[in-house]
């Protein structure tokens, strides 16, 4: 397993300099920091640079957000004299390590002339993050659980490039699910603003929006929590998971064609659970692709195919009032038949299946690299 917060120093540059002698490795630190002074580079000084390599891979790509952080690279890279590609008369080169598939990274591309190459880096950000919770006794196993709720969703950031999270918020309070486990500011903690302005934006699609949000009863936090905290690398909300049939995750991205899964999908996983993404379309089918099973035949996926976001979250907020709509034996029936998946899921993850299909896509991300 790779230690996430050592993957630039030892992993990627010891092979670099092996490797690809001569090129620059570039990462953000601390983890999730996008702004330029968050910037490291390592490089030698006994051998002409020639290249460089701008891993980012800890957060999605947005090109207004991070355009300040995307200019720096190039300045810090000016002093490279690299003759031009062929067939292309500008100077920028290089190459971006991201965690992400789809428009905005080849919109990044067409930007900056940068080479992409993927590899899934939540994916061993989790393995680390939620480590020894196979071996805890924090929450019951899941063939040892009795949920009497239909789910749990934690929300926090709801402002910024997270107003799927209000849509969503809006149809679980609008379709009255708020007797759920369900965690929802007020004010967004990051952005600090009330969710009502954000909710302003969606009013030719929902007139309704912001009188709902103005009459909900927000903040709504889970037992013990004063605030709405954040805890991405570790897990919590034991107890109310275990009371629950589907985790819920509303992921970091939603908005176009892109794939981007973070380590709240994976909370469902080290959780035991069945989940129903918040995410862009194609993602379960992304989640498949590594080997993980999801429970078509048990509940309906459908939504995973359609592309238009609103639609979309409409259809995830369906699926749970129909849950919802069930008796507490018919959910437990549900709950039983998704075990075995559950098992495999968990079994994926904490085992080896998981981490072998990680190395191989490492290993020859590393290659087309060395090319």
């Amino acid at each position: 397993m790779i230690r996430i917060d050592e993957i630039y120093n030892n992993t990627f540059w010891p092979w670099l300099k092996k490797n690809k002698p001569g090129t620059r490795l570039f990462f953000c630190d601390p983890p999730g920091r996008t702004d330029p002074d968050s910037l490291f580079n390592l490089g030698v000084e006994d051998i002409a640079e020639t290249d460089y390599v701008f891993f980012h891979d800890q957060e999605p790509v947005h090109l207004d957000l991070h355009q300040s952080l995307f200019n720096e690279v190039v300045e810090r890279n000016l002093d490279i004299q690299k003759p031009p590609r062929p067939g292309n008369n500008s100077v920028f080169f290089g190459h971006v390590i991201v965690s992400e598939q789809g428009e905005f990274v080849e919109q990044l591309c067409a930007n900056y002339r940068w080479t992409s190459h993927y590899y899934f880096y939540h994916g061993w950000a989790c393995k680390d993050w939620f480590r020894g919770y196979d071996k805890s006794f924090l929450i019951p196993r899941a063939q040892d659980r009795v949920p009497t709720r239909t789910f749990i969703s934690p929300n926090r950031i709801v402002a910024g490039k997270r107003d799927h999270r209000v849509l969503f918020l809006y149809n679980v309070f609008k379709n009255r699910l708020e007797n759920n486990w369900i965690s929802a500011p007020r004010t967004c903690v990051y952005e600090n603003v009330d969710i009502s302005i954000v909710a302003k934006k969606y009013n030719n699609i929902y007139p309704d929006i912001e009188q709902i949000f103005q009459s909900a009863e927000l903040p709504k936090l889970f037992p013990g929590e004063e605030t709405q905290s954040m805890t991405s690398c570790w897990l919590t909300n034991f107890d109310q998971s275990a009371d629950s049939l589907v985790y819920v995750p509303t992921e970091t991205v939603y908005f176009g064609r892109r794939l981007h899964i973070t380590e709240k999908t994976f909370k469902a996983i080290a959780l035991e659970m069945p989940f129903v993404l918040v995410a862009p379309a194609h993602s379960l089918r992304y989640m498949k692709s590594y080997g993980f099973q999801t429970f078509q035949g048990i509940f309906d996926e459908s939504y995973d195919d359609e592309t238009d976001d609103i639609v979309r979250i409409e259809k995830v907020t369906k699926l749970l009032k129909d849950l919802d709509n069930l008796s507490i034996k018919e959910r437990q029936k549900i709950h039983r038949a998704c075990l075995p998946i559950v098992k495999h899921n968990f079994e994926h993850f904490y085992g080896t299946g998981f981490e072998n299909i990680l190395w191989r896509e490492l290993m020859e991300m590393l290659d087309e690299l060395a090319v």
